[in-house]
C-alpha cells in the first residue's frame, strides 16, 4: 500500500494527487494481522524503517498489540532489548518474514529470550506483558516527576498535566516550548497525539543534555533543541499550532508568540516571580483569555505524622487565537 508508511504521501506533496493513480495491494500490516489472528482496529501500525526505535516507547503498554515495519535484521533484537529495559520482558514477539511469498517464515518468542536470526525483510508482532512488580508510563499527560532527569527546575507533574490540556496536542501539531529545561512538557505533548512536533528553545547547555537524554528514553527522539532565547530566536521557525512559555516571559515574547500562532492556536504561559505575573495580568486585561493560580500541597512525614507541604504557586495565562 503505497500510502501506508510509504512513497505516496512523498510523492503527492511533490506533484499533487491529480497526475498520480494508486494501484494499492495488501499490506504488509494485513497480511501479518491475518497471520496472528488480530484485528487491524484493535492493534497499533508502527514503522522504525529508518526511524529512531525509541519511538515506539509511547505505545508500549500493557495489553497493546503492535505490528511494526522492520529497518533489517536486527530490529526484533533491538525491539527486544527495549521491552526488556522497560518492564516487558515476557510480552509475546512474533516477527514474520516474506509474507505471502513462497519464503515465508515465522520466528517466535518472548522479549526477555529472543535469540532468533531473521531475515530482513520482515514484520514484528508484539503482545505487550507488564512484568510483576514494574510500573508502566502512560500517554496521558502528568507523568511523575521521577520519569524525567531534571536539575530541579522543572515543570511539576500536577501542573505540567493542566498545562498540556490547555495546549490540547493533536495529530502533526507544531508546538514551541520556550525555556524547555528538561522538556517535560515537550515530551509530554509528543507522547500525547500521533505526529506532533515541538521544538524547545533553551540557552543553557547542560539543560539541552538532559533534555535530549528524557527524549530519547521517553520515546520523542524526534522532540527539536535549540540553543535560543526568545524573542529572537522565533524568528524563522515553522509556524506553531500551541506555544508555551515556561521560562524567558517578556512582552516582547508574548507577542511574538500571539502573532506567529496559526488559527485556533493556543498560548499558555506559567509564572512564579510577581514580575511574571504582572506581565501576565496586563496580557489578561489587553487580550482577555483565562488566567487561573494553580495551588498545589503534597502530604510529607513530620515526624511521625504528615502534612502538606505546599509548592510554589503558580499563574497561568491561556488564550486561544480565533
Amino acid at each position: 500500500d503505497p500510502l501506508w508508511y510509504s512513497v505516496g504521501a512523498r510523492i503527492i506533496r511533490a506533484i499533487g494527487t491529480d497526475g498520480v493513480r494508486f494501484h494499492p495491494q495488501l499490506s504488509a500490516f494485513q497480511w501479518a494481522a491475518c497471520r496472528m489472528g488480530w484485528s487491524l482496529a484493535d492493534i497499533d501500525l508502527l514503522t522504525v524503517h529508518g526511524r529512531a526505535i525509541a519511538q515506539v516507547i509511547p505505545n508500549v503498554q500493557p495489553g497493546a498489540r503492535m505490528i511494526l515495519l522492520a529497518r533489517d535484521r536486527t530490529t526484533p533484537g533491538d525491539l527486544a532489548a527495549l521491552l526488556v529495559e522497560r518492564g516487558f520482558s515476557s510480552s509475546r514477539m512474533v516477527a514474520l518474514a516474506h509474507l505471502g511469498g513462497p519464503l515465508e517464515e515465522r520466528f517466535e518468542g518472548v522479549a526477555e529470550s529472543w535469540r532468533n536470526e531473521v531475515p530482513d525483510f520482515h514484520v514484528v508482532a508484539v503482545e505487550c506483558r507488564l512484568d510483576a512488580g514494574r510500573s508502566w508510563l502512560p500517554r496521558m499527560a502528568g507523568l511523575p516527576d521521577e520519569a524525567f532527569e531534571h536539575d530541579g527546575r522543572m515543570t511539576k507533574r500536577e501542573v505540567r498535566a493542566i498545562t498540556l490540556a490547555k495546549l490540547a496536542p493533536r495529530r502533526d501539531a507544531m508546538l514551541w516550548d520556550i525555556g524547555c529545561g528538561c522538556g517535560s512538557v515537550s515530551i509530554e505533548w509528543m507522547r500525547a497525539a500521533p505526529e506532533t512536533r515541538a521544538i524547545g528553545l533553551e540557552p543553557r547547555a547542560d539543560r539541552r543534555v538532559i533534555a535530549a537524554r528524557n527524549a530519547l528514553a521517553l520515546g520523542t527522539p524526534k522532540l527539536e533543541l535549540l540553543d535560543a532565547r526568545a524573542p529572537d530566536g522565533l524568528d524563522g521557525l515553522p509556524r506553531p499550532d500551541a506555544v508555551f512559555v515556561g521560562g524567558g516571559l517578556s512582552v516582547e515574547t508574548i507577542g511574538h508568540a500571539l502573532d506567529a500562532l496559526s488559527p485556533h492556536g493556543r498560548l499558555v504561559v506559567n509564572a512564579v516571580t510577581l514580575e511574571s505575573e504582572a506581565i501576565l495580568l496586563d496580557m489578561h486585561g489587553r487580550h482577555g483569555g483565562e488566567l487561573v493560580r494553580l495551588a498545589v500541597s503534597r502530604a510529607k512525614p513530620v515526624g511521625g505524622l504528615h502534612g502538606w507541604q505546599p509548592m510554589m504557586p503558580i499563574t497561568q495565562w491561556s488564550i486561544e487565537r480565533s
